[in-house]
């Protein structure tokens, strides 16, 4: 019974192997591309300073 149970277990293990191998995708090494370096773009934001509004005092 001992010899049943490893048998069974061993071709198991044999089967989960062979779909591992033959399961899996190849894929092939892509070139790498130059990589550019960004472009930064500056602009000037000019604001204009709001007036501060002082809001009343509430009592709670």
């Amino acid at each position: 019974m001992l010899l049943t149970i490893t048998l069974v277990i061993s071709v198991l293990i044999a089967i989960n192997f062979l779909l591992l191998i033959f399961s899996c995708n190849k894929t092939t090494k892509r070139v790498k591309s130059v990589e550019k370096k960004p472009t930064f773009i500056v602009t000037k934001n000019t604001t204009n300073p709001q007036p501060s509004t002082q809001l009343a005092p509430t009592g709670s």
